[in-house]
């Protein structure tokens, strides 16, 4: 005979998730709970919550890798409780850091000889990337201008107004002056005549983006070199060049390997790239490589008897993972330089399927260059009724996330759209966005303007007004209220229209 009990409430394992009190009842939100509640109820809450987050491999906005192959996934998570700064423990994780510089140094054209290491770190980004480097070329200017008994209170750095956010940060954090050279209409990149024109004695160094994010363009460094070193000769000054090649980094040698932006580039004395962008690597990755060993100031690297072992470092924290390092390993050997550049020239035709198809349909003016990232960039050529800032929100009804967003000073007129193609975006989801946003534009054709709100007088008119034209004929104005109501009767038509019944 078997013998069978009923179970009590404690022995919650056996009952299913969504029939226990765990997810009926509120979890504190800033709060640490006092009671502890079951793995599986912890699990589900937080995995349901992550369901309303966006689809990564949708998310047309971000530079950032959202696949990798399975194989390196288990890599990642064999090692995700291995702390990267721990040298001795690991020091095979470090010995796969230390090629991964070299391989990067020589990607970009190091002067190195055959026998010499060289001289980079792995950081957690480009934005930290930014930082040491900044902070190199800030000790190095203090430096000289102490050794030539000048003051050195006041050090500049000249930047296109189109840098990423980090200039800024490292300019604040660091009390360095930023001068932007301002964008004009048609020219989104910085140009190099007016960036050396703002050069002084005190300008640290000029950075150079190599893919700018906001139309993905190659700002001109040779050109920026040549014109600078003109200028160091006639003043006496030796102000070098950084290039931020966050995102281009890793395109510009596959694509356009004749395109001299590197240390080929004599004034380049430092370069910051991220792994995580088109390194092909999950976000927390990036690098900085230097010329030589004299671009580094020797006072700026500390050396830490932690653990057992003298460890150099140069970094802005400590302890970090090291799933992403063996990963931009794995990257490395795996595609090898003939896997990167198929790699690249797939992200750039299906640039050119997307850009193709957006100006057939003669609603939208490109505005990024074919030489650069793998991105379009595109604006609207007629934006009388609607603008772009409604179209990318209307994509996201189909699950797209594509950015709407002005242009910095002084071109903040211009309002782009911007789709990054990166390797998980095929010719199929390029096709399939185009069409898309073909049913966005249909859609918003058949509502009035929202600009028609704007156009009426700030105060208050009557329900309707008699205003004689210039050719005599008096005409019946509609009133601010009037026109409400017939948004609102046209919003009301195009939901019902396009309700659905049933379950999707």
């Amino acid at each position: 005979m078997v013998l069978s009990r009923a179970a009590s409430e404690s022995d919650v394992s056996i009952h299913s998730t969504f029939a226990s009190r765990y997810v009926r009842s509120a979890v504190p939100r800033f709060r640490m709970p006092e009671q502890s509640i079951p793995k599986e109820a912890a699990y589900q809450i937080i995995n349901d919550e992550l369901m309303l987050d966006g689809n990564p491999r949708l998310n047309l906005a971000s530079f950032v890798t959202t696949w990798m192959e399975p194989e390196c996934d288990r890599l990642i998570m064999s090692a995700i409780n291995k702390n990267y700064v721990d040298m001795d423990e690991y020091p095979v994780t470090t010995e796969l850091q230390n090629r991964c510089v070299n391989m990067i140094a020589h990607l970009f054209n190091a002067p190195l000889g055959d026998s010499e290491a060289a001289v980079g770190v792995g950081t957690v980004g480009s934005s930290e990337a930014i930082m040491l480097a900044g902070l190199a070329f800030k000790r190095r200017w203090q430096n000289k201008m102490r050794a030539q008994g000048k003051p050195c209170d006041k050090p500049n750095i000249v930047t296109g107004a189109n840098v990423q956010v980090c200039w800024e940060k490292f300019a604040r954090y660091f009390e360095v002056e930023l001068k932007e050279v301002k964008l004009r209409d048609g020219y989104y990149v910085m140009d190099p005549e007016k960036a050396v024109e703002m050069v002084d004695e005190n300008t640290i160094c000029v950075a150079a983006i190599l893919g700018s994010t906001l139309n993905g363009e190659f700002e001109d460094v040779k050109l920026l070199n040549d014109l600078l070193t003109q200028k160091n000769q006639q003043t006496g000054w030796d102000t070098p060049i950084h290039v931020d090649a966050a995102s281009g980094g890793f395109i510009a040698p596959f694509l356009y390997p004749e395109l001299e932006w590197d240390f080929r580039v004599p004034l380049v004395k430092s370069i910051n790239v991220s792994g995580h962008k088109y390194g092909l690597v999950y976000a927390g990755i990036g690098w900085v490589i230097w010329r030589s060993k004299e671009d580094l100031p020797e006072e700026l690297v500390f050396h830490i008897n932690y653990l057992g072992a003298d460890q150099p470092t140069f970094t802005l924290n400590f302890s970090k993972g090291s799933s992403q390092v063996i990963a931009q390993y794995y990257q490395l050997i795996r595609l090898g330089l003939e896997g990167y550049r198929n790699i690249m020239e797939n992200c750039q035709e299906n640039a050119t399927v997307l850009r193709d198809g957006l100006v057939s349909t003669g609603r939208f003016k490109v505005v990024s260059k074919e030489k650069g990232v793998p991105l379009v960039a595109f604006s609207l050529v007629d934006r009388s009724r609607h603008d772009e800032f409604e179209v990318s929100e209307y994509l996201r009804r189909f699950g797209w996330i594509v950015p709407a967003y002005t242009m910095p000073p002084d071109a903040q007129h211009v309002k782009v759209l911007r789709v990054v193609i990166r390797e998980d975006f095929s010719r199929t989801l390029a096709e399939r966005l185009v069409l898309d946003i073909q049913k966005v534009l249909h859609d918003l054709d058949a509502l009035p303007s929202k600009f028609l709100l704007l156009a009426g007088d700030s105060a208050k008119p009557p329900e309707k007004s008699l205003v004689p034209e210039d050719n005599g004929v008096i005409v019946l104005k509609k009133s601010d209220v009037e026109r409400q109501r017939e948004v609102a009767r046209a919003w009301k038509k195009f939901v019902i229209a396009h309700k659905r019944n049933g379950v999707c």
